[in-house]
């Protein structure tokens, strides 16, 4: 894939690729539990996005989660209705890699969860998670609640402290409000499961998270 053709910066609503009315054909059921990927979920359960990456080793970061009931892999925080994977990879979409984490509060908290995210993943890096280029690859935190936005905000500044603290830059991961979560393609959902010496470009700084209970290293 020639990385130096992708666009550096994020299309507006007017350049970004048109996509479609529909959504895209995905699987029904998680891999490996067998709960349904978009619902209905169980009452009392909460929903969490994230993007930090390659969603291949992101989904199974958090699938491995106690508490967590179901995950999935799709596109999150672009322009594009309804985007293919080909069309993500272009960068004229504007969106980015990104994973549903549905889960049991009473298990596992939220703040548990961003201690998974702030470790799971380098978050200084911009535009690009290791090897892997492009607008597609960049971190995110994309919150449902006021509560969820506050823990995202707090941990980013615990988070920053810490890695400044160990010579790392500034952290450029986006919070923002959830949009639109388009499930990816069936291939891609816990492809890591099904492909489990498949390439997973996630790896983070080694420097621990300041928050929750530390349980999820």
């Amino acid at each position: 894939m020639l990385f130096a053709s992708k666009p550096k910066s994020l299309p507006t609503i007017e350049t970004a690729l048109k996509g479609r009315p529909d959504p895209i054909q995905t699987a029904e059921t998680h891999f490996l539990n067998g709960h349904p990927l978009k619902g209905p979920y169980p009452a009392g359960l909460e929903a969490a996005q994230f993007a930090m990456g390659c969603f291949w080793g992101v989904e199974r970061k958090f699938w491995q989660v106690p508490g967590v009931w179901v995950t999935a892999a799709g596109y999150v925080a672009g322009a594009t209705p309804n985007p293919t994977y080909e069309e993500v990879c272009s960068g004229r979409t504007g969106h980015t890699e990104g994973v549903l984490v549905v889960y049991d509060p009473k298990i596992v908290t939220y703040e548990d969860l961003l201690k998974v995210f702030w470790e799971g993943h380098d978050p200084t890096q911009g535009m690009r998670q290791g090897g892997d280029i492009g607008t597609q690859y960049r971190s995110g935190i994309y919150t449902a609640n006021v509560a969820q936005a506050a823990a995202a905000e707090a941990s980013r500044q615990a988070y920053a402290k810490a890695l400044a603290a160990r010579g790392y830059g500034p952290i450029t991961t986006e919070i923002a409000s959830t949009g639109p979560f388009y499930f990816a393609e069936d291939y891609h959902q816990q492809y890591l499961a099904k492909n489990p010496h498949g390439y997973c470009g996630v790896g983070g700084t080694g420097v621990s998270c300041p928050i929750g209970t530390g349980v999820f290293q």
